[in-house]
């Protein structure tokens, strides 16, 4: 990924183009998608948009007015690319095309976080090698056709090739579903558009529910939604969905976690979030700034 350090932030230290061409599209994290959406969603008479880059990839007219309906016209692009060339939909291909239409702006502010995407993947794929069990010809037959974590949430593609990805995951107890069903009222149905991750919605059955909470909290959610109430305390699930995401941004450095108090309590606050402000519901001077708050905080890089 040499040319993109070049064009990125100085002392990002380069890879080789052959890693680069190696690397799979879905190595791309959720905000350098959402980001490259930002530059080239707007139809800019003197810069080419996703569309140029759509004609580039070889789709027609039809299939292009089809992806101009949707909200995120480039992740939508993105994401059938994937699907249609789960060989060739590379980092490297992607980045090339970036510099034939001529975004080298765009290069230029996601270089060095699409190096870094690359690099954690590659990384992420030699432990894995590492770490897979020797065996011979005669056995060979035994391994695993689909990762336990491909095809967990409602709109994971089945084949693994793209996953669902989040703004952020809500831990909450069964007691305190009504006050999650108003968050997606309020942050998902409004202007805010917010893509909340909501286990009892959106996670298939089938898979060991740690290993699940895991993989969402740490690679497909930004931020975590800690709804604290009494029962959020006697919750097994909660407490490891919690010490689990500040274990991922230590003194909350991160800001992954937001604490948000739904009702009044009375129990004690849970100690381990005493350091990190709070999102009140139940304030009545600040309930009428609540939702707004919270999706200023959802939305901060």
């Amino acid at each position: 990924m040499a040319e993109v350090a070049a064009v990125g932030a100085a002392g990002a230290s380069p890879s080789s183009p052959s890693e680069e061409d190696s690397v799979p599209l879905v190595a791309l994290n959720y905000s350098v998608r959402r980001r490259l959406g930002l530059f080239l969603n707007p139809r800019a008479p003197v810069a080419s948009d996703w569309t140029a880059l759509a004609e580039e990839l070889g789709y027609d007219y039809l299939e292009i007015k089809h992806f101009e309906s949707k909200a995120d016209p480039t992740e939508s692009l993105l994401a059938d690319w994937q699907k249609r060339c789960p060989g060739g939909a590379t980092v490297g291909r992607l980045l090339g095309l970036l510099r034939l239409l001529g975004r080298r702006d765009v290069l230029a502010d996601l270089g060095t976080s699409i190096e870094e995407d690359c690099k954690k993947y590659l990384r992420r794929k030699q432990q894995e090698e590492a770490e897979r069990p020797l065996q011979v010809p005669a056995v060979d037959s035994s391994i695993a056709r689909s990762s336990e974590l491909q095809g967990i949430t409602t709109r994971d593609d089945p084949l693994g090739q793209t996953v669902e990805m989040f703004d952020a995951f809500i831990c909450y107890c069964p007691n305190d579903l009504h006050f999650v069903q108003e968050m997606i009222q309020e942050l998902e149905q409004t202007e805010h558009k917010l893509k909340l991750c909501v286990f009892d919605r959106d996670v298939l059955p089938g898979t060991c529910v740690w290993s699940i909470t895991s993989e969402l909290i740490e690679t497909r959610c930004r931020k975590m939604v800690v709804v604290i109430s009494d029962d959020y305390l006697d919750s097994e699930a909660c407490d490891f969905q919690t010490k689990f995401a500040l274990s991922l941004s230590p003194g909350a450095r991160l800001k992954r976690l937001i604490p948000v108090k739904c009702k009044s309590m009375k129990k004690e606050f849970p100690s381990i979030l005493r350091f990190i402000t709070v999102c009140d519901y139940t304030n009545p001077c600040t309930k009428k700034w609540f939702w707004m708050r919270l999706a200023k905080s959802l939305l901060l890089p």
